[in-house]
């Protein structure tokens, strides 16, 4: 009885100490009651843009395709600078799906041959040695979305595959494929 007594006057001691802790935290945060900090000297300012009216042509009514608007011209130009500069580059990133990885070479082929089974024909499986490991990818495709839909039917009979970035080169691309001839 006496111990239960005791750790109930310390309980209430505990708590009372604890709550006039508190008071003295309202003090010292009232303090700052009056606190105003100006930062306008810092924000960064903008020249007022000029209205709508002093920006609009003399003539009223739509603009004619002859009128040659200059943002067109400077797309053109950036659009063939585009162009050039892809089509001299060797390499391109894109993503494929990668449907087996491992150091198995038989489970390699026969995922290889199964795939060759279900997908469509245009849809051609690859198989590289990355030593140690087979990899078994599926497509070409410059973004990931556009891979999307063969990979939601590939997932149904693989579900360890998945879409990983990859570097195509561009003589891979055209299809130049050597041919191996056959002596006998």
């Amino acid at each position: 009885m006496k111990k239960n007594i005791a750790y109930l006057s310390i309980f209430v001691v505990t708590l009372l100490v604890g709550c006039a802790g508190g008071s003295k935290m309202s003090k010292s945060a009232a303090a700052y009651n009056d606190y105003e900090e100006n930062l306008s000297p810092y924000r960064r300012t903008y020249p007022d843009l000029p209205k709508a009216e002093s920006l609009a042509p003399s003539t009223s009514g739509p603009v004619s395709a002859e009128a040659g608007d200059p943002v067109d011209s400077d797309l053109q130009v950036s659009l063939t600078k585009f162009a050039d500069s892809n089509a001299n580059r060797e390499v391109y990133n894109g993503f494929t799906i990668l449907v087996y990885s491992g150091v198995d070479r038989d489970q390699a082929f026969s995922t290889r041959n199964e795939l060759y089974n279900t997908l469509p024909s245009q849809v051609k499986a690859e198989m590289e040695y990355d030593q140690p490991r087979y990899l078994v990818k599926v497509g070409r495709y410059i973004n990931r979305i556009e891979a999307q839909s063969l990979f939601h039917t590939i997932k149904q009979d693989f579900p360890s595959a998945r879409i990983i970035q990859q570097r195509f080169g561009k003589e891979e691309e055209d299809g130049e494929v050597e041919e191996i001839e056959d002596t006998k």
